[in-house]
């Protein structure tokens, strides 16, 4: 009888300790993915002022569409360092998404406005900005799906049996998809410039 129960209580501790180490994993999956997009993202950031700046010689009466793409590119990346520190918090993946979509109508006006201009559609270095952008606007993409994989498998994880009792246990958390709610947004931007 005491070799069963030592037997039953060995199998719940493997169970225990196999379940946690599988929600760790899934955790720290999840998180990586958001690094990814993180590097993404801060490339992308750091393109949209050098944009603006050779878009500036040529839209001077357009100031406020310039200083309004620099303020959403601000509030992003101010939304991406709280999401960074919090990787599938509801409330820091919330803020991303709406700076992102701030950022993105504000990218849009640029991009409109700078239609109207042949010489800056022409401009090699504009060109140049707006390529590195939409190609990095398909890194983002696929970034943000490997992350929304990897949260998936996770919150599975935390809510099957038997890794349910553990991930209640022990306070692990669920996270967050990051998702864009308007359906035109999950599109990267058309940037035409040719």
């Amino acid at each position: 009888m005491t070799l069963v129960l030592l037997l039953v209580l060995v199998g719940a501790a493997l169970l225990v300790v196999s379940g946690y180490n599988r929600l760790v994993a899934g955790r720290n999956a999840y998180k990586n993915a958001f690094a990814q997009i993180d590097v993404q993202l801060t490339r992308r950031y750091d393109l949209i002022p050098n944009l603006v700046e050779v878009a500036r010689k040529y839209l001077a009466h357009e100031r406020e569409t310039l200083e309004a793409v620099i303020r959403a590119r601000n509030a992003a990346l101010d939304g991406l360092k709280l999401a960074a520190g919090s990787p599938g918090n509801p409330v820091a993946m919330q803020a991303l998404e709406g700076a992102e979509a701030q950022l993105g109508g504000a990218m849009g006006r640029l991009f409109a406005v700078a239609e109207a201009y042949p010489e800056l559609k022409a401009n090699t270095t504009m060109m140049q900005l707006a390529e590195e952008l939409t190609s990095t606007e398909n890194k983002v993409a696929f970034s943000r799906q490997a992350y929304n994989d990897a949260v998936m498998h996770y919150n599975n994880l935390r809510e099957m049996f038997p890794s349910n009792l553990v991930a209640g246990t022990f306070s692990f958390e669920a996270a967050r998809l990051l998702d864009i709610g308007r359906p035109e947004a999950r599109v990267a931007p058309k940037v035409s410039f040719g």
